[in-house]
């Protein structure tokens, strides 16, 4: 099962030029759709006077959640590149957004997909990549003489500790991988008097 996916660690910025028109591309790390609508927003404010704002994005670890905008270019020539180097790149939790400003001399639809296509590549070039995993949490009360059996579990398999009290009945919260949750569930379950805090 995966439990891993590609995303960026912060917003990077790149110009790219084509027969004096200039596109300026962001990349962004986003977590929902309506983060984008805010940063879409704010590049608006800041490029008001700029003939297009296009965009792309992914969300989530399964990369189920995308949306492409052209803005008033020709139909797929720019929400599209955009988008597809996102896919290239395997990336999610991104946003790219190009900014145009028209430089006088028309692109022609193939010209307009390379240069969208190419500022967000630009964009992803100057991005830090990172792995990051698919966690699940995961919170349970135990009484105090079976804490031993929890630690034993907690060395064995290394999810982090979200919290923890220890008083007559102990409470913890853990995170793993997706990959581990299941085991530990299933560990975790045959230590006596442990509940699962839904």
């Amino acid at each position: 099962m995966e439990d891993t996916f590609r995303t960026i660690v912060k917003a990077s910025k790149a110009i790219y030029t084509e027969k004096r028109s200039k596109f300026i591309a962001y990349a962004i790390p986003v977590l929902s759709a309506d983060e984008v609508k805010a940063e879409i927003e704010k590049l608006r404010k800041e490029y008001y006077d700029a003939r297009h704002v296009c965009w792309a994005y992914m969300l989530g670890a399964d990369r189920k959640d995308f949306r492409a905008n052209d803005d008033g270019e020709p139909s797929g020539t720019a929400g599209k590149p955009i988008l597809g180097q996102i896919n290239s790149n395997e990336l999610t939790n991104i946003l790219i957004a190009v900014v145009r400003y028209f430089g006088g001399i028309k692109l022609g639809t193939s010209g307009l997909i390379v240069a969208y296509r190419e500022a967000a590549a630009e964009a992803i070039r100057e991005a830090e990549i990172v792995k990051k995993t698919v966690d699940c949490q995961i919170s349970f009360g135990f009484e105090y003489p079976f804490m031993n059996d929890v630690m034993k579990i907690v060395k064995d398999l290394e999810p982090t500790i979200l919290n923890q009290s220890y008083e007559m009945d102990c409470l913890m919260t853990l995170e793993i991988r997706k990959a581990k949750f299941e085991e530990l569930r299933n560990r975790l379950e045959k230590v006596e008097s442990l509940k699962f805090i839904e």
